[in-house]
Order: C-alpha cells, then structure tokens, then sequence
C-alpha cells in the first residue's frame, strides 16, 4: 500500500479541504468516481459495503448509493445503512468534478437534517501520479462539526486508502 496520506484543513471555519496523492494516472483516478463497478469498490469506510450505487454521470445527473456495515466488530453500527445522494453540478474530465453531497434516504430523498455540501474535487497531474484536492463547503461551522463529529474524515481516509488498493488492482 501507499505511504501516502491524506491531509485535512479547515478554511474560514465552513471549508473542509482534503488533499492526497495517489499511485495512478489522473485519467484512471477521475475514472473510479464515473463508473458502479469501481465505487462499489472503495467507497466509504473499511467495513462497509456498497450494495446500492447508481450513477447518472452528467452535469445534471445525480449519484445515490448506500453504504451498509458488514463487519461485527464494529459493535453497533453492524447492519447499519447510511444513504448518500450527489447532484453532479459541474464536469471536467478528467481535471475537475463539483457536486453537492447530501444525506438522504433509500428514494433518494435528501435528509434536511443532517448537512449538506458543496464539494469540488480537483485532480492534478502529476505524471504517473495524481494529487486530489477535495473541498466540501458547508454553510455553517455547525454543519461542518456535525459532520467531522460524525467521523468523517476517517471515513474519508479509509474510503482513500482503498481507492489506492483499488487503483493498484487495475493497473
């Protein structure tokens, strides 16, 4: 696996940057956001499967799926589902991709409860590598903590480090 890390900062209290380099071309990293077949392998936490991904990959189109906790030793969230939905607002392939990132429930129903945020996602060419830079842009810093109290940016970082290992298996 990588020795690669992701780094996290929070800007102006409300902006939640991500920044991580990965051992794959920028066309093969912007590849694994576009298609079922590779998010269903790395999205969300070690632990958790994806059995629901449906993906309408267009300015306009929208990404709901679900991650549900297939692992015992995670106590109480064993058989837990969290749904999440994407509204693709912006694409650039292979350079850049925006979408607000909502909670919702199994119809895709956003979740007015809990927060939402804008997210550019920007990939840098770095030869043989590629550096992602992810900002979530939430309303509040309230919104914001919510989220990171949630464990966010472990999931994150679990959701990355199998990106590496997914990307390391399709090359």
């Amino acid at each position: 696996m990588s020795v690669n890390k992701m780094s996290h900062r929070v800007e102006n209290g409300t902006v939640l940057v991500l920044e991580r380099e990965f051992n794959a071309p920028r066309s093969l990293v912007f590849e694994m956001f576009k298609s079922p077949e590779h998010i269903k392998h790395f999205w969300g936490p070690r632990g958790w499967d994806v059995p629901v991904c449906k993906v309408d990959f267009r300015v306009g189109g929208t990404w709901i799926y679900c991650m549900k906790c297939v692992d015992k030793n995670q106590g109480e969230f064993f058989g837990m589902e969290a749904w999440g939905r994407a509204d693709y607002k912006e694409i650039v392939e292979p350079e850049k991709l925006v979408y607000v990132d909502a909670f919702c429930d199994s119809s895709g129903n956003i979740d007015p409860r809990l927060p939402s945020a804008t997210v550019t996602m920007i990939f840098v060419d770095l030869g043989s590598k590629t550096k992602i830079v992810s900002t979530a842009d939430y309303r509040t810093p309230e919104a914001l903590k919510v989220v990171t109290d949630m464990g966010m940016i472990q999931g994150i970082s679990e959701t990355w480090d199998r990106l590496e290992e997914r990307l390391a298996q399709v090359i």
